[in-house]
């Protein structure tokens, strides 16, 4: 299992007319986690997609528990809980200042090849990174 951490700061565009986050910008929240993940790591989404391999989301789930609010540094620990086929789930729990979670869900998304669209395996440099994880 991989887990590691990200820290956004919810700006006011964000934010509804009670100064609480706009539930819709969960699924952003956790697309910056996600690539972060990747990146912590040392893999490049960008550089994955350059190489022709795209990783649409195919599934996404949202438990709200509490209102994240303007201003407050939220933390997402996210985890990839099994080596990705070809698909790979991330789990997610954000968490306010107070250490206290307020969002949790999943995302699963699959790998594609960019020019035909069709189902492929995962990088080979994803798997070797991810590897010493999961042993």
């Amino acid at each position: 299992m991989y887990t590691t951490e990200t820290q956004i700061r919810v700006r006011y565009a964000e934010t509804d007319q009670m100064s609480y986050v706009y539930y819709g910008n969960y699924a952003m929240y956790f697309e910056v986690a996600r690539v972060e993940a990747m990146r912590s790591i040392g893999f490049s989404y960008k550089e994955m997609e350059d190489e022709g391999v795209m990783m649409p989301v195919l599934e996404s789930y949202f438990r709200y528990l509490k209102p994240g609010k303007y201003d407050e540094l939220l933390t997402i620990k996210t985890t990839i809980p099994t080596l990705p086929s070809a698909r790979i789930r991330f789990e997610y729990e954000v968490f306010n200042e107070q250490q206290e979670l307020i969002t949790e869900g999943w995302t699963t998304l699959t790998f594609l090849k960019k020019d035909s669209h069709r189902p492929t395996r995962p990088p080979q440099n994803l798997l070797a990174l991810l590897n010493q994880y999961f042993h």
